[in-house]
Formats: structure tokens, C-alpha cells, sequence
């Protein structure tokens, strides 16, 4: 099911918010703008040694995270006054970026209508700050079923589920991990590792990415809310009428 598009204003680039659902892409056409970035590359250099095509490279990663680090702060009010919970902010792309902002609502779920609704509250919000510099592409997405897990409330809420994880050090010689979600200890992730009998602690911000591994069990339990959310918002039932 697509989410209706909005107005389209002349002179702006072109966003498109996008909720996947069980492969299904549901995509809005909206606007289109150009952007100042808050902070200047140049600004992060003096903080990075080494060669100069390695400086290069991790002064323009750790741009990005600033960014997103801003965009955080200026997307989460949004979010949460819209009754949803911001899950992950991202910008990918080269020349033309992508802002990719995940939520859902409190219990997990996110309609193809509840998509919409945040892209539209989220477009003055970007038109009036300008955030990112050049023209970019808005998408707004739920976090999908082999979701990846990024804050802590992410790792207590999926405990016994199958995960796999990358950090951005070494521990004992290895950055990946599979085993299972283990909760919350002490403000710690906890993690079962596979073929290893003590639990392990990761603090969060060593945890480079992380993601629930697709299982036919996780397919059917996210199948089951999305087809119970469905049917509260009244979508089946719109579908069916089209």
C-alpha cells in the first residue's frame, strides 16, 4: 500500500519516505531543497593524524556523525510529538545524500499511513533548518523485521532473539559476533555469544552496528503485530476498497 503524497512545491528536491513492509516498498514523492551543513569538514581536521588519504576518510566519517549526532536532536522532538520513537538516523549517498530517519510507534509497529504522517511533520521542520548541504532524498522507514538494534531499550526489548554484531574495536581478536540478545546488565549490552558459555557485556557506544538475524520465527511474530496493527489503523480494509 503507498502512503498518499504530499503537495509538491516547485523548486524543491524531490524526498521519498518510505516504509518497507515484508518486502513491499510504499514510497511518497515531496519535496525538493537545498542546504548549508552546520559544520564545516575543515573544522575536524586538526583532530585527525595520519596519512593523508586516511585523514581524508575518517574526517569525513566523523562529519557524518556529527550530522547525524544534529539531526538527531532536531528530528527526536518531532518524532516523539508525532507518537512515535525515533530508532535510527542515517545519511548515506555521495553527492546526493539520503536522509534516512527510522521509527515506530511505542509497541513496535509502523503503518504505511503512520510513514506519511511523520514525513509530513518532518518536512517544515527540515525546510526551516537546512541541516544538510545539497539536495537530498528524505526516507522514512520502519525499522523492517531482521531490524538492527541500536539503542539500549532496542537490546532489552529483543532479548532471546538471534543477532549478529560488529564492533568498532577488537575484543579478543574479533570485531563480529553471532549468538543472542542477552538484555541489559548494568547499562551494559549483554550477549550470548555462539559456542561460548559466559555471557558477554559490550558497552554501547563499542557497538559499531547490530541486527536481529531473519528467522522464521521472527517472520511469523512480526507478521502476527503487523497484521493485528493493520487491522486497529482500518488499512485492510482500505486495501480491500482499492
Amino acid at each position: 500500500m503507498a502512503c498518499p503524497a504530499p503537495h509538491l512545491r516547485t523548486g524543491h528536491s524531490i524526498f521519498r519516505p518510505f516504509l518497507t513492509v515484508f518486502g513491499r516498498a510504499a514510497g511518497i514523492g515531496a519535496d525538493k531543497r537545498s542546504f548549508q551543513a552546520y559544520i564545516r569538514i575543515q573544522t575536524l581536521s586538526d583532530l585527525i593524524s595520519g596519512p593523508r588519504g586516511a585523514r581524508f576518510f575518517v574526517t569525513k566519517r566523523a562529519f557524518i556523525l556529527l550530522l547525524e549526532d544534529r539531526l538527531v536532536a532536531l528530528i527526536e522532538p518531532v518524532v516523539n510529538n508525532a507518537g512515535f520513537e525515533l530508532v535510527r538516523v542515517r545519511i548515506t549517498g555521495g553527492q546526493k545524500k539520503t536522509l534516512q530517519v527510522m521509527a515506530e510507534r511505542p509497541d513496535r509497529t509502523m503503518s504505511a499511513e503512520d510513514c506519511a504522517k511523520l514525513s509530513r511533520a518532518l518536512s517544515p521542520v527540515l525546510d526551516e533548518a537546512d541541516p544538510i548541504e545539497g539536495n537530498y532524498n528524505l526516507e522514512v522507514s520502519s525499522p523492517g523485521i531482521d531490524r538492527p538494534l541500536v539503542r539500549l531499550k532496542d537490546f532489552d526489548d529483543w532479548q532471546g532473539w538471534p543477532a549478529k554484531l560488529e564492533l568498532n574495536r577488537l575484543v579478543e581478536g574479533r570485531k563480529r559476533f553471532k549468538g543472542v540478545v542477552a538484555g541489559v546488565d548494568e547499562g551494559k549490552v549483554a550477549f550470548d555469544i555462539e559456542g561460548e558459555e559466559d555471557t558477554a557485556l559490550f558497552p554501547l557506544e563499542w557497538i559499531a552496528s547490530a541486527q536481529l538475524i531473519l528467522t522464521e520465527e521472527l517472520i511469523r511474530q512480526t507478521m502476527k503485530a503487523d497484521k493485528e496493527t493493520r487491522q486497529t489503523t482500518g488499512e485492510d480494509e482500505m486495501e480491500t476498497s482499492q
